[in-house]
């Protein structure tokens, strides 16, 4: 291996992938036959988005050397990132054929099945099972892979078999803490548990914040962190309806002629059904979100905008039986409750479908 290609192996590990590029290629111009050279090239421009580069390098790299494993292995990973799943899975199969004991073969395999699973109705059951088969194989090659148990974990999470993802996860986060995969991931099973465990929803929440700051370029942890507070928002709607119900029906009594004891009893109870849910509802929030997760969850809500719609038609549900209470003689205003809870529904879908576009892919 010539100097300036061990350079650029070093400066791809660093994550320098333009530079690594720019070492392989000037290896390339003194020696054009030499495959590892062609197959770090194709890495470099994978990493950096350019998958018709790497293509063409990594079938530069094939035609030297048709049984490098190494190039089969990251051609299939090239022919995933463009979409092309058939010929992915028979890249990968190729490089199992030819090392059926280096466990980034089956761990490869394992990806390419499970992605083109999803992307695919047809024969999505049969793909998956092979997908976690080879996750399993490739993790009992590499006990000690980090990455093959989050396969195994991604697979049966996809499954819905999430006894076996978690116990996944949880081997992969003890063999490397710092996965951020394996923290989000393991961070959504928690967050799925969260209405029938205590507690789960701030692991999850702290999971995800653990997630984002470890990998700064992942998408997927902030917006885990985006769809739960825009979820605690949603959720306190049915708060405001509590609200809205109690001040509708006693401007309605007060209206109709209640007077002296009658009237303040019905204003008193009111403010107080009022004060009772609202003021529940923020303990509540108080004590699943501690100090140390506020502030993230706050970030990350200032710059969500179905987060900041949904928060402005709660803001809106809030303020109206306040002024419906004090202007309990408006029955016009007290009849704007319908349409502003409407609105807030209205949002509430609206979020929804945002957050699904705006969703990283996986």
């Amino acid at each position: 291996m010539g100097r300036a290609l061990e350079q650029a192996e070093a400066l791809f590990d660093l994550g320098r992938y333009e530079q690594a590029a720019v070492l392989a290629a000037r290896h390339l111009a003194d020696d054009p036959d030499d495959a590892d050279a062609l197959v770090l090239l194709a890495r470099c421009r994978h990493r950096l988005g350019n998958e018709e580069q790497a293509l063409t390098a990594v079938e530069r790299a094939l035609h030297v050397a048709p049984e490098s494993v190494g190039a089969w292995l990251m051609r299939a990973h090239v022919l995933l990132a463009l979409e092309e799943y058939e010929q992915a899975e028979r890249s990968a199969r190729r490089a199992v054929e030819l090392a059926p004991q280096h466990w980034g073969s089956h761990y490869t395999l394992g990806t390419v099945l499970d992605r083109t699973g999803r992307a695919r109705r047809a024969g999505g059951g049969k793909r998956r099972r092979a997908a976690h088969e080879a996750a399993r194989t490739a993790a009992a090659l590499a006990p000690e892979e980090s990455d093959a148990h989050f396969l195994v974990g991604l697979t049966a999470h996809h499954a819905r078999r999430y006894q076996v993802a978690q116990e996944a996860y949880e081997t992969a986060l003890r063999l490397d803490p710092d996965s951020s995969q394996a923290l989000n991931n393991l961070s959504l099973l928690h967050l799925r548990r969260s209405r029938l465990r205590p507690g789960s929803w701030t692991r999850a929440a702290e999971g995800f914040v653990r997630s984002a700051a470890l990998d700064v370029d992942d998408r997927h942890a902030p917006h885990n962190l985006e769809r739960m507070a825009w979820g605690a928002l949603v959720e306190s709607r049915w708060v405001a309806l509590a609200g809205i119900v109690a001040v509708s029906l006693g401007a309605a009594h007060l209206r109709a002629g209640a007077t002296g004891t009658g009237a303040v009893v019905t204003f008193l109870v009111c403010a107080g059904v009022l004060v009772g849910s609202w003021g529940g509802w923020l303990l509540w929030q108080t004590r699943r979100i501690p100090p140390h997760l506020r502030r993230p969850l706050l970030l990350v809500s200032r710059r969500s905008r179905p987060v900041l719609g949904m928060a402005f038609s709660v803001g809106l549900l809030v303020v109206h039986p306040v002024l419906a209470l004090v202007l309990w003689h408006s029955a016009l205003f007290s009849a704007l409750a319908i349409p502003l809870f409407f609105f807030a529904l209205v949002m509430s879908v609206a979020g929804h479908t945002a957050l699904r576009q705006n969703a990283p892919k996986p």
